[in-house]
């Protein structure tokens, strides 16, 4: 069991879907007790029954793989102090659970367009996740207040975006410290990757934004910017 899983997010992912779905198989009991007081045993009890109920386990199998830039941008986070974070497009987590791991007493906040990725990882909140808060937004729409965050991270989102100029410039109005930036750093064929943002590309789009200290970095396939704000 425990090789097959990272527990946490698997027993919180199944009792998040129980409360959403509706279920009487578990005890209330089981449901809401706090992740780290259920027993071996009850948690292969809440994950068999999630796996009989057909649920979606398999984002949360364990791996000994973790993607170079998700290990880039853990590593400048574990260099700064912060205290808050918002992950914009934070789809299956690739980035998130990593980050949830490795800073358990930070709050986070999630956010993400699309309906199944705002399920799942509302799952995992309702589940027993309690520093994660999950919303649907648009970022273009800046969905929270100006400097409401010490980190906003958009990994793999910005080359999505068809207003990118504006969500730039949401991010940058919503961080108090960081705006840290992935994007492939060549053309690909994905049909949903729309711009193929360069250094110079980003350089002017945050220097528009009046955000002058930027840092660019390399991982395989992709660009690292780090913007420093300057409130």
């Amino acid at each position: 069991m425990q090789e097959k899983y990272n527990l946490k997010y698997a027993v919180a992912a199944v009792r998040g879907q129980l409360k959403r779905v509706g279920n009487d198989l578990i005890s209330k009991e089981l449901l809401n007790k706090p992740l780290c007081q259920l027993s071996d045993t009850e948690q292969k009890e809440i994950i068999e029954l999630g796996e009989k109920m057909g649920f979606k386990l398999h984002y949360f199998k364990n791996s000994d793989r973790q993607l170079p830039r998700v290990n880039k941008v853990l590593g400048f986070l574990k260099s700064i102090y912060f205290e808050s974070l918002l992950d914009v497009g934070s789809g299956r987590g690739v980035f998130l659970l990593p980050f949830l791991d490795e800073f358990p007493y930070i709050q986070v906040c999630s956010i993400d367009i699309l309906d199944k990725r705002i399920a799942l990882l509302s799952d995992l909140s309702n589940g027993g996740i309690e520093q994660l808060s999950v919303q649907k937004a648009n970022l273009c729409c800046q969905p929270y207040a100006d400097n409401s965050f010490d980190v906003v991270t958009l990994l793999e989102v910005l080359e999505h975006i068809p207003q990118v100029e504006k969500a730039i410039r949401s991010a940058v109005n919503m961080a108090r410290k960081y705006v840290i930036v992935t994007v492939p750093s060549k053309e690909d064929d994905n049909p949903e990757h729309i711009h193929l943002l360069t250094k110079d590309k980003l350089t002017e789009y945050f220097n528009a934004c009046g955000v002058k200290k930027l840092s660019f970095d390399g991982v395989p396939g992709h660009l690292f910017m780090i913007a420093k704000m300057e409130k």
